[in-house]
């Protein structure tokens, strides 16, 4: 995953890649399922915000991001060495050759467990509550100082179970972008009969009302304008803007001047109307994500 909503092919090996020693504790081979919450790192210029991945993140997925995964995995030939933390490990099962380890201990568990009085809350159920709280807008506002400096303090909200579904029906919107029903943009077509190539993208551009842009309206190509897009779509931003424009900065043609490589994110995909269908599916991640985080309750949390 290289930015927001925008994943790349990846030749994973230390030798084409700076850093990688510690990626093969979360995502060992392709086959090995895992999922991370990526959030902005220490020292972030943006504003905070995070964002989980099933595919290895880019450091700048988020500005100088940290993870905090759902599992680590452990290669019996080279000892990994847990960390003694909330995200530390526990044994649980193991596949092809590899030992997947729970990154939340079974101390935490136990915690969250007495705290709220409910033995039936798993280690999973604390994985979505964290990233329910981490959408919180009271959080973050509450928190930005602190944020900047430190990775982020989890605090024992009053509802629970509010923010574990809320955190976990968020994670749905964003695992699943690539597949969830599209948004009904009206699609205005300039020809009667559109053929592949008119669903090809070059550089997509906002429309224009009294000479300022205007976000209801995107000029897809020469062929198709995309309007209607409601306004409530802008108020989930990832990483320093909302995702919609994370869609039209990276899903555009561009040449890297050194090399002379061209980048065509029209090649991604086989189906010709991909990216069309991925702005319109954005589109409603974007209302469904900014419609669950103003749902949420204040946090209330209890202070031992």
């Amino acid at each position: 995953m290289y930015r927001p909503f925008r994943k790349c092919h990846f030749y994973f090996d230390g030798l084409m890649n700076h850093r990688v020693a510690k990626w093969p504790n979360l995502f060992p081979t392709p086959k090995h399922q895992n999922v991370v919450i990526s959030a902005s790192g220490i020292g972030a210029a943006k504003g905070f915000s995070c964002l989980v991945s099933d595919t290895i993140p880019n450091l700048h997925f988020h500005d100088t991001g940290q993870c905090f995964p759902l599992y680590w995995y452990e290669n019996p030939e080279e000892k990994a060495k847990p960390q003694d933390d909330l995200f530390a490990a526990d044994v649980m099962s193991g596949a092809d050759d590899y030992i997947r380890h729970d990154a939340i201990t079974d101390w935490a568990l136990n915690i969250f467990r007495g705290h709220y009085g409910d033995d039936d809350i798993t280690k999973e159920d604390i994985f979505w509550y964290v990233y329910g709280i981490l959408h919180s807008l009271e959080y973050k506002s509450r928190f930005s100082t602190n944020l900047k400096k430190m990775f982020p303090r989890i605090p024992f909200a009053q509802e629970f179970h509010a923010f574990r579904d809320a955190g976990r029906e968020l994670g749905n919107w964003h695992l699943n972008y690539e597949t969830v029903p599209p948004y009904p943009l009206t699609e205005d077509k300039k020809r009667l009969v559109m053929e592949d190539e008119d669903y090809r993208v070059d550089k997509m551009r906002f429309g224009k009302k009294d000479r300022k842009p205007d976000k209801t309206v995107i000029a897809y190509n020469a062929h198709l304008v995309l309007r209607d897009i409601p306004q409530e779509a802008y108020d989930y931003v990832v990483n320093g803007k909302p995702a919609i424009e994370w869609i039209m900065e990276r899903y555009r043609v561009t040449t890297d001047k050194e090399s002379g490589i061209k980048n065509d994110p029209n090649a991604w995909s086989e189906e010709p109307r991909y990216i069309v269908d991925l702005v319109k599916r954005i589109v409603r991640v974007s209302v469904e994500s900014a419609r669950i985080v103003k749902s949420l309750p204040p946090l209330n949390e209890a202070v031992d």
